[in-house]
């Protein structure tokens, strides 16, 4: 199913002088959709997927309504919204999205608006999807950019609208809520039958999807907006025959960085520069992934997930080359992602604290486990106890696996080298960090640290800063969907006091949970 412009998208394109209110309704719907061929039932905003383009500028405000009209049972019928990696102060913390964290979620037949001021200055690539348990997996995520009319590399570029966004992710042709019974019943995450490039793709034995087409001119260079919307999939982006300069990574602007090849866990995003400066003709865009074993879905062809580059005056048909994974051995020119550095370089500042988080799965079961605690979504969301009077550890429940912080510190996170062969895309909600140490290499870097939202913990150990003068109940989970649901989460809760004395929620706030706690569980 191809992303579709929507007037939503459409009206908000044009780039104003000044900041803006922008109101935007999705409507959360169950929709007949086959991005892959393969024809399902889905949840969806306004019906597409991915959902509708979302733009704004640097300084606006985004009012999202949403309006929950769902009603298959074979998935939640219940949702909740989040903006990845756009900053919420701390007096705005209730519309953060966080289901159990912030917010309970959003009951069949009710409405819920959103209003998200875009602070501090802040423009990148990021996106939107359900935060509810694994419900965007069936298909709710779409983007959400903001403009910088004053970015300082839009010298490097020529284009950058909406037609230069590449959405990625896997798909799955059965609903969530079999699919999750399965891996309790295994401990076996669900391995995906497809990726889907801008809401189309293949898979084996299936029809042949017409491949989404990226158009180019000859001689111009086009900025595109990269984002890993899987719930599981790395996706290793690459162009036939171009290389790709990174000046984008989740939000912050990097010094431009030329490589071939990128890997992107779930949730990440880069913005790349590519110049269309070869013959006119067909490219492929490559975007193979791994997620799990291949032999557990046979339905799976990583070599199929893919785009065409097509330059103005070439024929209407795929590339002559043969479909590959991209680049490979001298020819490889791959991101290394402690390799990126910011535009403005500027020292990490020095931890007050450490934290240590050591990620220990269950043999055998859909359990993982943070310093031997599996997080488990309390019936009072976190922010709920807090404006109650919630004043240390032992006021959550363990399994809530809460680390209340002070105010106004810089905490060091690190988690130590691990024999998991899988790298864990840690994503903080409402903030970013300093990536103080890549998983990609055995250096530490305090001096010049990229700062993003989304990075990977595994095999060489990685470690993080983040500051709390942004007071608040924040998220910190895996982005591998199947493992936040299976307990790979905690909550960084920093300066209750101050949190109480900012936090004023509205009446429709207050109103959430009370109705989502009496709808029966098949409602929820």
């Amino acid at each position: 199913m191809k992303l579709l412009a929507s007037s939503v998208s459409a009206a908000l394109l044009a780039i104003p002088v000044f900041s803006k209110t922008l109101p935007i309704t999705l409507d959360i719907v169950n929709a007949q959709g086959a991005p892959d061929g393969f024809s399902r039932s889905m949840v969806t905003a306004n019906g597409t997927y991915p959902g509708p383009l979302i733009t704004a500028n640097k300084g606006d405000t985004l009012v999202v309504t949403i309006n929950n009209k769902l009603d298959d049972p074979t998935m939640r019928r219940s949702t909740s919204l989040d903006f990845d990696g756009i900053f919420v102060n701390t007096p705005n913390s209730f519309n953060e999205g966080s289901s159990f964290v912030t917010t309970c979620p959003v009951a069949p037949d009710a409405s819920y608006t959103y209003t998200i001021p875009l602070v501090d200055g802040q423009s990148g690539t990021f996106w939107y999807h359900s935060q509810l348990s694994v419900q965007y997996v069936d298909g709710l995520r779409g983007a959400l950019i903001v403009y910088d009319p004053e970015d300082p590399l839009k010298q490097l570029y020529d284009v950058d609208d909406e037609n230069t966004i590449w959405q990625v992710g896997d798909w799955w042709h059965n609903t969530t809520l079999p699919l999750l019974a399965g891996y309790v019943a295994t401990g076996i995450v669900p391995v995906s039958d497809s990726g889907t490039f801008n809401g189309v793709g293949r898979y084996n034995g299936g029809p042949e999807v017409p491949f989404h087409v990226v158009n180019v001119v000859q001689g111009t260079r086009y900025r595109f907006r990269i984002i890993n919307t899987s719930a599981r999939n790395v996706f290793t982006m690459s162009v036939d025959s171009h290389n790709m300069t990174i000046i984008e990574t989740d939000g912050t602007p990097t010094q431009p960085m030329t490589v071939n090849s990128i890997d992107m866990l779930a949730g990440q995003r880069h913005s790349v520069v590519v110049e269309a400066n070869q013959p006119v003709a067909n490219y492929w865009i490559n975007a193979p992934y791994v997620g799990g074993d291949p032999t557990r879905n046979l339905n799976q062809n990583a070599t199929l997930s893919r785009a065409i580059l097509r330059y103005k005056g070439a024929p209407a048909e795929d590339p002559a080359a043969p479909m590959s994974l991209g680049p490979a051995g001298a020819a490889l020119n791959a991101l290394v992602e402690a390799n990126l550095r910011p535009l403005v370089a500027a020292p990490a500042p020095e931890p007050d604290l450490n934290i240590t988080l050591n990620l220990v799965v269950t043999a055998g079961k859909a359990q993982w486990n943070v310093n031997n605690v599996s997080y488990l979504p309390p019936e009072v969301p976190t922010l709920v106890k807090i404006l109650e009077g919630a004043n240390s550890a032992d006021d959550f429940n363990v399994t809530e696996n809460t680390f209340v912080l002070p105010a106004n510190k810089i905490v060091q996170v690190i988690f130590p080298p691990s024999i998991d062969d899988e790298a864990h895309p840690f994503h903080l909600h409402g903030n970013n960090f300093w990536l103080i140490k890549s998983n990609s290499s055995e250096e530490i870097n305090t001096q010049n640290p990229i700062k993003r939202d989304v990075a990977g913990v595994g095999s060489t150990g990685t470690i993080m800063r983040f500051s709390t003068a942004n007071p608040g109940p924040w998220f910190f989970h895996c982005h591998i969907f199947w493992h936040f649901q299976a307990g790979l989460a905690t909550v960084m809760a920093s300066g209750l006091d101050e949190t109480r004395k900012e936090v004023h929620p509205t009446k429709a706030w207050d109103a959430l949970c009370p109705a989502y706690d009496a709808l029966p569980a098949d409602l929820q």
